[in-house]
């Protein structure tokens, strides 16, 4: 099994377009996809226009607070194959640790699973979920 690489990290927000002011003035940043589900704006910033290796989601719905962070608040990491996530959903469930089992979300989403770590936070390990914005965004 190869290490997984973490492409991104996820945050809720109240304004999506405030958040991407800020991150863009102090951090230099670019939106690399721009989205809404249902009524929530979804963004992901990057520091590279093309190409990302990493991204920041920004999720368009109030954070939580310290005792009660935002469900899907999380590191996501990227593995190599569908069977890779099996394989971890696995280990995760027989240390009690699995929160979602594998499954596919769709084409922005991929393959994935959700754990939580001993303090609580979420981790995903996904496969087939392109931090590319020329595969999140078929028209760019």
């Amino acid at each position: 099994m190869n290490s997984p690489r973490l492409t991104h990290v996820a945050l809720f927000v109240t304004d999506v377009g405030r958040t991407i002011a800020f991150y863009h003035a102090f951090a230099g940043v670019h939106v690399v996809h721009d989205r809404v589900d249902g009524d929530v704006r979804v963004a992901w910033l990057s520091e590279n226009v093309e190409e990302p290796e990493f991204v920041i989601v920004v999720i368009g719905s109030a954070p939580g607070t310290a005792n009660d962070p935002p469900r899907m608040a999380h590191f996501g990491y990227d593995v190599t194959s569908r069977a890779e996530v099996d394989a971890i959903a696995l280990r995760a469930a027989t240390a009690g640790c699995l929160v979602e089992p594998a499954h596919d979300a769709g084409p922005v989403v991929g393959y994935y699973c959700m754990l939580r770590d001993p303090d609580g936070n979420l981790v995903e390990f996904s496969h087939g979920q392109s931090i590319n914005p020329r595969a999140a965004n078929p028209s760019h």
